[in-house]
């Protein structure tokens, strides 16, 4: 997940958010709620298209590599050219793509049926071994993938047919096919990756793929050109604009005055920019709030220590205004969350999944609670040290708040000041954690299953923090069951018992946060625009 630098705002909004958890005698249900989000998964449809759509990414990518392109920017751009045997659609349903059929005719074997007529932009038909040549790259150490997760159960990926891929896994996995609706399943053409080589997805050689818009060039610290695919295969994704320039101004400032001159169309945000009420009161376009499945989360790392006592995490979860940080920390744009699965990752048994989320304890503030259980716990042993990144207002006055938050309960919080260029160590290094009891992040899934975000916890996982084996076992049951109900009962079972141990603590429910100005319309506003064509619909009003 990328974590953008955002401008510190000023010390009256700090004192605001200290005042929101200072009062003692506040009591359940009495801190103010936000107003519910009106939340979009399309925007309305454009008239006609234009000869050319201007749209900001919020960095550079990395790279247009399927296999490495796990982050906001890389999957702006390849969602719109590279697809996958499924595909996510704007309301979260997963339906065919690259693919007719995905069979699984036994548990550890799946089979896909592809789609005839399709052509790469070079004019090559899709064949089943473009398919297995693009899979088999995920299960290549030297390649380094960022989708490993989805591909640890997978034995083999083989062409069993001129249009047929077997997929045969290890062990039942539920997440494994939902995942070919992402950038995992991307397909890439074969005779392309043997050519390019190691220059795969870089500005000089770009990709070779199948969607509506195909790539053209890409001028390194400026932008990258997508032009129309005229033979596209799909014609009711057929783009309606002949160009998309995809412009890199990783400036807030410089982005949200290049939004309002017009200069750039549209730009998505994840997080809420310092400008955004320039633009919500901007005449020259609009904001819109999608769908989300990303969150504001306090992710626990303690092994040792007060913040290794559940009791602890409990007291500070029940005392934190929620309400204050949707409404202060994020300008009005966030919801305050009891779980980090809301109901946008409900893909299968929604009832199931509501009445479990009803019971779990409320995300309103109980101060009174909260200092009942800090004293079960007994006084702390020395501060708990959370982690914030550098230079970012929303991880700062997050931090304030919690701090305040603490101070009145009874606990001391320190807060370590982590620079930007270093805080995604934090994910990755234990050394980075060392001294850090809790750091604040972005977390988002890749498909709508809330197992796609528990199965963070296994026992020995690379972002199981604190080591927490509670759900080891059941998360292995359920990523092996195959049944929607019994996954389901499994799942929320293993959203009980992390929510009440607080191992990550769920703070919002971070919507998309999209801005279109008022020459264009018909862009996709939900987070499956990272796998979903976006801009196909995109055009003049």
């Amino acid at each position: 997940m990328k974590r953008r630098t955002l401008p510190v705002l000023g010390l009256g909004l700090m004192l605001t958010l200290a005042a929101c958890t200072s009062g003692a005698q506040q009591s359940p249900g009495k801190n103010a709620a936000p107003a519910k989000l009106d939340l979009k998964s399309t925007t309305p449809a454009a008239a006609k298209g234009l000869a050319k759509v201007t749209w900001n990414l919020p960095y550079e990518p990395q790279t247009l590599d399927p296999i490495r392109s796990f982050n906001y920017a890389e999957n702006t751009a390849l969602s719109n050219m590279c697809e996958s045997l499924l595909r996510m659609n704007p309301d979260f349903k997963i339906t065919p793509g690259l693919a007719t059929k995905a069979e699984n005719p036994t548990p550890t074997t799946w089979v896909y049926t592809l789609r005839q007529g399709v052509k790469f932009w070079d004019g090559a038909p899709l064949t089943a071994a473009d398919v297995a040549a693009s899979l088999n790259r995920h299960l290549d150490p030297k390649l380094g993938t960022w989708w490993g997760d989805y591909f640890s159960t997978v034995k083999s990926v083989k062409a069993t047919g001129a249009m047929q891929v077997t997929v045969t896994l290890k062990q039942p996995d539920a997440l494994f096919n939902q995942a070919m609706a992402t950038a995992a399943g991307a397909v890439v053409e074969k005779k392309f990756l043997d050519k390019a080589g190691k220059s795969v997805g870089t500005p000089s050689s770009g990709v070779m793929c199948t969607g509506p818009f195909q790539f053209k060039n890409w001028k390194s610290g400026d932008s990258m050109t997508l032009t129309r695919n005229e033979s596209y295969w799909d014609p009711k994704l057929k783009a309606k604009s002949s160009s998309l320039v995809l412009k890199f101004i990783a400036d807030e400032t410089t982005a949200v005055n290049a939004l309002r001159s017009g200069e750039v169309d549209g730009q998505y945000f994840y997080l809420p920019p310092a400008g955004l009420d320039q633009l919500r009161k901007s005449k020259s376009g609009s904001v819109t709030l999608g769908h989300s499945l990303t969150f504001w989360s306090l992710l626990g790392s303690a092994t040792s220590g007060p913040y290794a006592d559940p009791k602890v995490r409990q007291a500070l979860s029940l005392a934190l205004d929620r309400a204050a940080i949707s409404k202060v920390v994020f300008q009005g744009t966030a919801s305050p969350e009891r779980a980090l699965t809301g109901s946008d990752y409900w893909g299968y048994e929604r009832k199931t999944f509501q009445k479990a989320y009803d019971a779990l304890p409320a995300e309103t503030q109980d101060l009174a609670e909260a200092k009942k259980l800090l004293a079960e716990a007994g006084k702390p042993s020395r501060p708990v040290v959370i982690g914030v990144q550098g230079s970012s207002a929303v991880h700062e006055q997050t931090a304030n708040l919690l701090k305040a938050t603490a101070q009145a309960l009874g606990l001391d919080i320190e807060i370590k000041v982590v620079p930007v260029e270093q805080y995604g160590n934090l994910y990755s290094d234990p050394k980075a954690r060392k001294g850090i009891d809790a750091f604040l992040s972005t977390w988002y899934g890749n498909v709508p299953d809330p197992l796609d975000v528990y199965t963070v916890f296994r026992q020995g996982g690379r972002t199981n923090f604190n080591g927490y084996t509670a759900v080891d076992s059941d998360i292995k049951k359920a990523r092996a069951e195959g049944d929607p109900a019994k996954r389901a009962a499994l799942v929320t079972g293993i959203q009980d018992k992390v929510t009440r141990d607080v191992v990550w603590m769920p703070l919002n429910n971070l919507p998309v946060i999209m801005y279109m100005n008022n020459r264009v319309t018909g862009a996709v506003p939900s987070s499956p625009y990272l796998y979903y064509p976006w801009a196909v619909g995109l055009g003049a009003r």
